[in-house]
């Protein structure tokens, strides 16, 4: 008697694992118990965000407000005490932002240059020099803060926004590198032997062949850098002085600078405007965070 034949699946089919209703009841029911536990943080800082002093002071931080109010954001983005200042966050949150783009940016271009360079430009020690940019990823902060102060003394940087734009491209440069290095290894070197036979040159191939087919690890890029380049505070509290301070670290003043009375509403509305750039990110290009990352790691 013949066996039966294995069920197949034709090309492209989508492959779905099944469980039962009592295994999804537990897998949910987890999921949601950490999704409120994760969340919980985050609803406190809203609340009392929206609170007057008096009630967070009365006790029940985690009771909704009795009595509504946006008055703790005016105060922390224009009129909260920044160190001796009444400045509020704003001129800080522009300094991060003209810090993040710029770095975002170059180190992206950069990146991909030199993954396009190692992988369809091999040159003799090329290797070597992936080596030394992949070594660069795991150097830890607290080694090159002399070393950096000194280079940006040298070039007349200092304290300066400027100045916070190079500290992060050097930093960044190795992790964007070895994002698109790996990205291109599978990208099909036939192309670009053919652009060359046409008469492309280099920068030609770069810019027409390379680059519009780069769109999911550039996101992963942009996403890694801008997330780590906004949440720095060692970098920002080293190399900057109070006009070209970043959004971590006046918000840390904020916290820490006292009239004699803490404004924790403030300070809770403080807290979610630093957060608000990073978390609108993930919201817009979170879902092309994996699906880049998944994007290189496949040949074929």
């Amino acid at each position: 008697m013949a066996a039966a034949a294995a069920p197949t699946s034709t090309a492209g089919e989508a492959q779905v694992i099944r469980t039962g209703a009592g295994a999804r009841f537990v897998i949910y029911t987890l999921l949601a118990l950490f999704c409120l536990y994760y969340l919980l943080p985050l609803y406190v800082m809203v609340v009392n965000s929206l609170k007057p002093l008096s009630e967070i002071q009365a006790g029940g931080m985690m009771a909704l407000p009795k009595q509504w109010t946006v008055a703790p954001w005016g105060s922390a983005w224009s009129t909260a005490q920044i160190g001796v200042a009444q400045t509020g966050l704003r001129p800080f949150f522009l300094n991060s932002i003209l810090m993040v783009v710029p770095a975002v940016a170059l180190s992206t271009v950069l990146g991909a240059l030199n993954g396009y360079v190692l992988t369809k430009w091999r040159f003799r020690g090329d290797t070597l020099v992936f080596g030394l940019l992949l070594f660069a990823c795991f150097i830890p902060f607290q080694m090159v803060l002399i070393p950096m102060a000194r280079m940006l003394g040298l070039m007349g940087l200092a304290g300066t926004v400027p100045g916070l734009i190079f500290v992060h491209l050097v930093y960044g440069i190795g992790f964007s590198t070895l994002y698109f290095k790996n990205y291109y290894q599978q990208f099909p070197t036939e192309l670009v032997r053919a652009a060359q036979i046409d008469g492309a040159e280099f920068f030609t191939i770069f810019r027409r062949i390379m680059l519009p087919s780069s769109g999911p690890i550039a996101v992963v890029c942009v996403i890694w850098q801008f997330t780590n380049i906004w949440n720095d505070f060692l970098f920002g509290a080293s190399f900057s002085d109070f006009d070209s301070q970043p959004m971590t670290v006046a918000l840390n003043n904020l916290v820490q600078s006292s009239t004699g009375v803490k404004e924790y509403n403030v300070h809770f509305a403080g807290a979610i405007m630093a957060a608000l750039p990073t978390l609108l990110v993930y919201v817009v290009a979170g879902r092309y965070f994996v699906r880049g990352l998944m994007a290189g790691s496949v040949k074929g």
